[in-house]
This record gives structure tokens, sequence and C-alpha cells, in this order.
């Protein structure tokens, strides 16, 4: 591995990539730490070390939400964004004909999304600083103080987007997802360090530590397993004549990725089961606000054992429902049709169509298994072990693996273009 880097770092436009994406990785990683003026941290930092959405948000965001910088948004709007568009190109015809335009329909929907993500980012922006404001956060600011904390939390919002496209483009990689990653990375000796600040406190033994590492790498092995997994669907295409050649038939196979939805729908599903809790913490004061967060009969309420019960049923669901309408297995037997394929020992058309929804339910059933393990298990150490004060999420094992796989596979593909050995080989 580390030869081929040495390599790849030999090849001129590589580096020059390589450089592209450091200088501007570092220019996002210094804004993280300009803050907006006026704002009382304290109450953020509270609330983002009790997990969550709100910890999930500091957490893709390098810790700048609860700095409260003017990078505390992060790409959130953008994602938020990309997934919003994602379900209505699937839900209004002219966006999912706009999508099969090729480049140039792309280039359409991509521009659509980041208008989105601005109004996004307006919107998020108010509902922190209304959550912060109503805890006192935010006391003693006039109307244009209000203004520039929410214009700043705006722009900063846009300009990481930008930075990201930058990387995109100039750099090595997603953008959006090496921002990502750098943040998830860069809060790693900030776990470390709350580790043996618990022990020092005395409230952990080192064996508890020991079996927490042991078992957070056992947890990265099996993610690495399933992120590599794929279900093959085997794929025949008939010989044919086109004009004076003979073309072979040949085999081949769809590859169906095993969590591929994992992300998304551990998103979704912290949504749903964090949404409450987040109107509730908006009216402290309120009967009902009181009930959804502390009762034992609440299944928002983290302390229970309903709480990590649901968050699992949904995750599963989210998982199969994203799968199905990312993949429309009418439109995968369709195609296979036009194109003078089929699976061996089924019929084209409508049984080829029931075969890929069985075969998608079966994978995104397995798939959402694991993602609920993965989305769970933290909540299980922080009710059941001292461990309640670690930020260990199961959606940082898969983005971080994600992102670091296809790095790896991009790498690869450049340096065997250039005749170079590959990256793990």
């Amino acid at each position: 591995m580390l030869s081929t880097l040495r390599n790849a770092w030999k090849v001129p436009e590589l580096r020059k990539r390589f450089l592209w994406t450091i200088f501007l990785v570092a220019i996002f990683r210094i804004g993280i730490h300009i803050p907006v003026p006026g704002i009382d941290t304290s109450y953020l930092s509270s609330m983002t070390n009790s997990g969550g959405l709100l910890g999930f948000y500091n957490l893709i965001s390098g810790g700048a939400l609860s700095k409260f910088s003017i990078f505390a948004l992060s790409v959130s709007p953008y994602i938020n964004a990309s997934i919003i568009m994602q379900l209505l190109t699937i839900a209004i015809p002219s966006l999912e004909q706009l999508s099969k335009e090729g480049e140039e329909g792309r280039k359409k929907i991509q521009s659509i999304t980041r208008y989105a993500s601005i109004a996004i980012g307006f919107v998020l922006a108010i509902g922190i600083y209304s959550m912060i404001a109503a805890q006192g956060a935010a006391s003693g600011l006039g109307t244009a103080q209000k203004a520039v904390v929410l214009i700043s939390l705006v722009v900063g919002s846009t300009f990481c987007m930008w930075l990201g496209d930058q990387i995109t483009q100039k750099g090595f990689g997603n953008g959006v997802s090496i921002l990502i990653f750098v943040n998830i990375v860069s809060q790693l000796p900030t776990t470390l360090m709350s580790l043996f600040t618990l022990k020092e406190a005395g409230e952990i033994s080192i064996i508890e530590i020991g079996l927490f590492l042991i078992g957070a790498l056992a947890l990265l092995a099996v993610t690495i397993y399933f992120s590599l997994a794929e279900r093959r669907v085997p794929i025949q295409y008939a010989g044919k004549a086109v004009g004076a050649k003979v073309m072979k038939g040949q085999s081949t196979h769809i590859p169906l990725s095993i969590i591929g939805s994992a992300v998304i729908a551990i998103i979704f599903a912290m949504s749903v089961m964090m949404f409450p809790e987040t109107i509730a913490n908006f009216f402290p004061d309120k009967g009902w606000s009181k009930w959804i967060l502390t009762s034992s009969y609440s299944i928002f309420n983290k302390s229970t054992w309903m709480y990590p019960v649901c968050y699992g049923v949904l995750t599963v669901f989210f998982t199969w429902f994203y799968t199905q309408i990312t993949f429309k297995p009418d439109e995968m037997a369709e195609n296979l049709h036009k194109s003078a394929g089929f699976v061996p020992g089924v019929r084209p058309g409508e049984a080829t169509e029931k075969y890929f929804e069985r075969v998608l339910t079966k994978v995104s059933l397995i798939g959402g298994l694991f993602a609920a393990l993965l989305a769970v298990t933290p909540i299980l150490i922080s009710n059941y072990t001292a461990l309640s004060g670690i930020q260990f999420g199961g959606t940082s094992l898969l983005i971080l693996i994600g992102v670091g796989l296809d790095f790896s596979r991009q790498l690869d593909s450049q340096l065997v273009m250039r005749h170079y050995q590959g990256f793990l080989k």
C-alpha cells in the first residue's frame, strides 16, 4: 500500500490532485474554528454530546456545530437536499424524465439540488438558532445581529458545498464525502481522550477500555466485510448479428450491494426517532413534552427498551424501502429485455420483475438487519455501560469505510491506467 502511494505521488497529475485536496481540506478545517459572534456555546456542547440527530450533525461537521462556527451546518443542507431530490425524482415524472436525459439532465438536477440546499440551510439555521435562543444562549442580540448569525451559517454552508465541488474537480475523490470523512476522523482523538478521562475518573477500568476497543475493531472488520459483500444476479446475453458480424452471447452479472442503502436508512430512522424529541425541547415546560422526554412508556425516551427496538425496526423498513425505490425492479426487467438479456431459468417480463423483487427483498432484509445492529449498538452501550459520553456511531463507521473503499478504488483505477500495481495488490 505504501509503495503504491509512493508511485501515485510520482505521477505529476495525481500529485497535483493530492496537493489540491490537502489544501482545500486545510481551508475547511481552519473555518471550523472561526466562531459566530454573540453565541454561548455551552448549551450546544451539552446537546451535541448527548448524541442523537444533533450529535450526528456535529460529528459530520467535525465539531463545528458544538463550537457554533461559521461552518456549523457544514454540508448537512446539501446532504438533505440530495436525499430529497432523489426521492422527488422518483415521485415527480418530470424530474424522473430529466434524470434520464444523460449528462445534461444530471447537471440540471445538480443545479436544483444546490439551490435547494441553500433554502434548507436557512431552515436549519433558523431552527438551530431558535433552539439555542430558547435556552438563553443568544440573549441580547438585536435584529441585525440575528440576521448576521443566520447569514453567516448559510454562507458558511454554501462555501462548504463549493469546497466539496472544488475537491471533486481539482482534487481526488468525491469532495463532499472527503470533507465528511476528514470531519469524522478528526473526532477520533476526542473519543480516545474521553475514554482515558473516564478511566482517570474511576468510572471505567482498563479492562472495559480494552473490551470496547476490541469490540470496535471487530465491528469494523464485520462492516468492511458487509461493505464489500454483494449479491450477484447472473445475466446471459443472447448472440446477435450486427451487419456481417455475428456477436456471440456472453455471461455476466448484476452486483447488488448488501448494505448500499444502510447509511440513508439509518439517517431516516434517526430523523423519525429524534423529531419528537427535538420539538419537545422547544417546549420543555409543557406536560406533553415532559412525557415524550421522560416517560417510561414513551418510545422516544432513549432510556427505555422500546427506543432501540423501534429504531431498529425503522432502520430495517427504510433499508427495504430505499432499496426498492432505488433499483426499481420493473425498470431493471425492462432494460434487461431491451438489451436481449435474461436471467437463466427465469422467463423475461413479469417473471423477471418478480424475481428481482424477491432478490432485492432478501438483500435489503439482510442489509437492514445489519444496519439496525450498527444503529442500535451505540444506544445499548450508552444505556447499559459507563461509556455514555463516548461518541460512537454505526453511521460514521459506514461512512468512513465507504469513503475509504471508494478512494482506494479510484486510486487503483488511476494507477492501473498508468501501468502501476494496484492499491491493494
